[in-house]
């Protein structure tokens, strides 16, 4: 159980989190918080918007205390919704999205710097925190239920990168942890 959960967001939504006990303004390559403050720190679908990773990560580790831990969920960059995002407009994510029932203000800018298993062991590196674990996850195809079709070839994907391990950098769902050294 956590004693107190903060947050941060460059969205001064933030501030209205009824989940955060703190919340302040502010981003991952400048974290507003004094060095040694965290025993855990958590990011989710927040890595694939990274302008700076090397910044970002050196920030974590700044703020984790000795043997503390980082998890970080995001896209895997080598799955088919990420490498469709690299090659169409943010005009187009907008659309869809809104299709989808999300806000456009809610649609970020993707840029897929640190999201490999490959380049976070390295901006990883880069900081002085461990790996502790990379695992790569495929579930149903949610992006693609707009067609039946297109959820069937989804389907058969997700039953493809999970059946066969040589497939497994193809998966959707990139979990890392990450530990500053005592």
């Amino acid at each position: 159980m956590a004693g107190c959960v903060r947050g941060i967001d460059p969205d001064q939504r933030v501030l209205d989190n009824p989940n955060l006990d703190e919340a302040k303004i502010g981003s991952g390559e400048s974290i507003p918080y004094p060095a040694a403050t965290f025993d855990l720190v958590f990011s989710n679908n927040v890595l694939e918007h990274l302008e700076s990773p090397a910044r970002v990560f050196r920030e974590i580790a700044r703020v984790l205390r000795p043997g503390g831990r980082f998890f970080g969920e995001t896209p895997n960059a080598r799955h088919y919704v990420p490498v469709v995002a690299r090659l169409t407009s943010q005009c187009l994510h907008e659309t869809v999205n809104r299709l989808r029932g999300r806000a456009e203000a809610d649609t970020f800018p993707t840029l897929y710097r640190a999201n490999t298993p490959g380049r976070i062991r390295h901006y990883a590196e880069l900081a002085g925190l461990e790996v502790v674990e990379i695992r790569l996850l495929e579930g149903r195809p949610e992006y693609l239920r707009f067609h039946p079709v297109a959820y069937l070839v989804g389907a058969l994907h997700e039953r493809m990168v999970n059946r066969f391990e040589c497939l497994s950098g193809m998966r959707v769902l990139l979990i890392a942890v990450l530990r500053k050294p005592l």
